[in-house]
């Protein structure tokens, strides 16, 4: 599998000159498995720019668009997603349990007067709103899927993906340490990733941050490294940045996950995701 980032602020977009290294864009990440079937997680305004480069390479015309949840950064960028507007394009709309029944209308009401000019009609692309991707092994890209609940005001879904062998966790907006009606348990979310080659987790706020938003949905960048060691996974990199941090702030707070790392013995690789990262599993 081949991850690359397109969007991994979080909240809202947060362009300007303290976040040229990191990004400013919301939610969206691409991963292409080893037979080079597209899967886009979420559709944050990072979607647009992935947009532009899909209408350039005419060799994949069919994507799967998972949706974590249905909050506003994670969706913002989806009338802005080009190939949703071409009739060459198939996108397989995804999600937890309950897509089937909830995705379309999320998407179409946004697009509906008076919050967006262009309606969803005029979106041209051939629609499928009926791959839930739930613990399955069947999957029509190749690669095993498997979603667990969050724990986030208005629930959503995080995802595992597996394929010869190698395991990616994405789990963004979880803040697994306080207990939102319809998330996992603590326990549940370390064996969801237990030893996984590449974990991507929320980690939006400071310890001292933490105090005032606690019960917001998001989990501290200490709790993100407390899971993956518990958790023994190979590699872990923080999401959903807060949209006030800087590159600066990004660059200590990635220096000092590392050194609370290397204090457990547990050998974990910690990074802060970036637009443009790529990593290979």
């Amino acid at each position: 599998m081949k991850i690359k980032i397109w969007g991994c602020r979080g909240s809202i977009p947060s362009p300007g000159s303290s976040t040229l290294r990191y990004g400013g864009n919301t939610t969206c990440v691409e991963l292409t498995s080893a037979g080079g079937k597209t899967i886009v997680v979420d559709a944050g305004s990072g979607i647009r720019i992935l947009g532009k480069m899909l209408l350039k390479n005419r060799d994949r015309q069919e994507l799967c668009l998972m949706l974590t949840h249905s909050h506003w950064d994670h969706l913002m960028g989806f009338p802005f997603f080009m190939p949703a507007y071409f009739t060459r394009f198939k996108i397989n709309i995804c999600g937890g349990p309950n897509a089937k029944s909830s995705l379309k209308s999320y998407l179409q009401q946004q697009m509906s007067p008076p919050y967006f000019p262009v309606d969803f009609s005029v979106m041209k692309a051939s629609f499928t709103f009926d791959c839930v991707c739930s613990n399955s092994s069947q999957s029509p890209h190749g690669i095993e899927i498997f979603d667990i609940p969050i724990s986030h005001p208005n629930g959503g879904y995080g995802f595992k993906f597996r394929e010869n062998g190698k395991n990616f966790v994405f789990l963004t907006d979880n803040e697994f340490n306080y207990p939102h009606e319809g998330g996992s348990s603590r326990s549940e979310y370390v064996e969801f990733c237990r030893g996984a080659d590449l974990l991507i987790h929320d980690a939006q706020y400071t310890d001292e941050e933490y105090k005032s938003t606690k019960g917001w949905g998001h989990s501290t960048y200490v709790a993100a490294i407390d899971l993956a060691t518990e958790a023994a996974v190979k590699q872990l990199v923080l999401f959903h940045h807060d949209p006030d941090r800087t590159d600066d702030d990004l660059d200590h707070q990635t220096d000092h996950c590392r050194s609370l790392i290397a204090k457990t013995g547990v050998d974990v690789e910690c990074r802060a995701a970036f637009e443009g990262m790529e990593i290979e599993v």
